[in-house]
């Protein structure tokens, strides 16, 4: 009988092995993402090709749902260093998912049309997508991609500028699909990274702990 040999990593306070577990945990990181971007992409093409019909209006909200439930999940199993930014961007997911809850109860239209008719609920509901623009900022500083550079100020800038309302709708369309587009490059090259550097240093993880402890 023949014993599957495990490969060691040299991390910078000492070695470490991945485990099954760790690989499961991307995986499920990386799917939470990709559900998410899929959502987007699915509202984003009805609403940039259809316009704002009921019929799309009313598809946004659950495509919003499942949206903001596949966030939480990448949420949770995303590996970043410091515990405290990931719990803040918990934080943040909170936040924004309670404020959308909010004003699917007190409004009887639908919620896509209630934010673009009230721009002011974005101070609520945009701390969902400030929480993906942490996971986009995280990607960014990690593995250097342009994509996940361009989403860390394109996102934050597009909520702001229809907030103030300084951005005319025919910008505020090209800036969601240029989102979309680079949304799905993002997960599209996630999928075919290799899982270990997702994993990240998990010598850097057990020493941050003895150090909180």
């Amino acid at each position: 009988m023949t014993t599957q040999q495990v490969e060691i990593y040299q991390g910078q306070f000492g070695e470490f092995t991945i485990t099954q577990s760790d690989r499961t945990e991307v995986i499920i990181y990386r799917a939470g993402l990709a559900v998410a971007a899929l959502s987007l992409a699915i509202g984003s093409i009805f609403l940039l090709s259809l316009g704002a019909t009921p019929t799309v209006l009313q598809l946004l909200t659950p495509l919003f749902g499942v949206f903001s439930l596949s966030l939480a999940i990448s949420l949770v199993t995303i590996h970043i260093y410091l515990a405290l930014l990931q719990r803040l961007l918990q934080l943040f997911w909170l936040i924004g998912t309670t404020s959308a809850i909010v004003l699917l109860l007190t409004n009887s239209q639908p919620l896509a049309l209630v934010i673009y008719n009230q721009p002011l609920t974005i101070l609520g509901i945009g701390f969902t997508f400030a929480a993906l623009t942490g996971i986009y900022f995280k990607e960014a500083f990690c593995f250097n991609r342009l994509e996940t550079k361009l989403l860390t100020f394109l996102v934050p800038g597009l909520l702001l500028g229809h907030i103030t309302s300084i951005l005319p709708t025919e910008t505020e369309k090209i800036l969601l699909a240029l989102w979309t587009i680079l949304f799905m490059i993002f997960v599209g090259r996630k999928t075919v990274q290799p899982l270990p550097p997702d994993i990240g240093d998990k010598s850097v993880f057990v020493y941050l702990k003895e150090q909180n402890n």
